[in-house]
């Protein structure tokens, strides 16, 4: 496991020492699942979960992706996720765009054949990502419950196009009308997701929506619903 050692008192750093040789990438597991989340949702999907994260949201369910982890050639991610076997991908994290890597990973499983779903915290950039018909961008919008709302960077929603998706995690009343004024003042092309923080409670989020007559998508994550917070799901 890669991990930062630091003497006694030192505050942790928020980033692991990432691989900087193009080639390799701090890889923390790699899976087969269900989609739970956005527009493949149900359906089999290999998740390439990336190590390191700069970004600590109050309700994070992946703390083990800020620092554990192996190191893995491009070649070798791609070879695991043609074994087991299914057509789409999500590379995850973590925070795949901490990673100067990303591009090329995400071009790669494009050549091989995939489609390929890359979800970022939207607080980096991704007017660079491949421009591919079988590449959805899934970008974050962190509302106020998150504790990470100065973290996003609004020009992400002016480049999305129909077939990316943005997302939402609702924490309580205050998130959803912050995401209301998002979505009235930036208007994204894009299908918009929100979902309950905790992924499981849908009734108060379905309800505002309807009543605000939203056009957006009221999601479970799904892989919750199944198997609760088991790893490696």
């Amino acid at each position: 496991m890669a991990r930062t050692g630091l003497p006694a008192g030192m505050a942790e750093p928020l980033l692991p020492r990432l691989p900087r040789d193009p080639e390799t990438m701090l890889v923390c597991e790699i899976y087969r699942t269900l989609e739970g989340e956005g527009s493949d949702i149900g359906l089999p999907m290999t998740f390439v979960r990336v190590t390191g994260c700069p970004l600590r949201c109050t309700w994070c369910d992946q703390p083990e992706a800020f620092f554990e982890g192996s190191e893995m050639s491009l070649g070798r991610i791609v070879d695991k996720v043609r074994e087991l076997g299914a057509r789409r991908v999500c590379v995850t994290g973590g925070e795949p765009l901490a990673h100067r890597q990303c591009k090329t990973l995400l071009e790669r499983l494009l050549a091989a054949g995939f489609r390929v779903v890359l979800e970022t915290s939207g607080a980096f950039s991704v007017t660079e990502m491949p421009d591919h018909e079988a590449l959805c961008l899934s970008v974050d919008v962190k509302c106020p419950g998150s504790g990470m709302e100065d973290r996003n960077l609004w020009a992400n929603l002016r480049v999305l196009r129909a077939k990316d998706q943005v997302k939402f995690v609702i924490v309580d009343r205050i998130d959803y009308d912050y995401a209301k004024r998002v979505l009235d003042e930036r208007r994204p092309a894009c299908p918009v997701v929100m979902q309950p923080e905790g992924g499981r409670e849908l009734k108060a989020l379905a309800e505002w929506v309807l009543e605000d007559r939203l056009e957006v998508r009221v999601l479970p994550q799904l892989h919750k619903v199944i198997w609760g917070d088991e790893k490696g799901r």
